[in-house]
């Protein structure tokens, strides 16, 4: 099951679980649209992958199976000073 995490690891942006710009790579690492298409150029800095559209979990089954609420934020991420 994904974590649903709770921000953009580059620019540290809320993104809730039915965030429509929420991306992610196969390992869950969690981007913005705009971190992916400025930033990122579409690529994962942590492990190379592509970057697609994160699926949205329907908020009943969020009561059962929550969002994380640990924020990650990635060293490799040139959108932060």
């Amino acid at each position: 099951m994904l974590e649903l995490r709770p921000n953009c690891e580059c620019c540290d942006k809320d993104l809730p679980p039915d965030a429509p710009d929420a991306m992610i790579c196969t390992y869950e690492c969690t981007w913005c649209r705009d971190c992916v298409e400025t930033v990122l150029l579409g690529t994962c800095p942590n492990c190379g992958g592509n970057l697609v559209p994160r699926p949205v979990r329907p908020a009943a089954k969020l009561v059962q199976d929550p969002a994380s609420t640990v924020r990650v934020l990635a060293q490799a991420c040139g959108a932060r000073a």
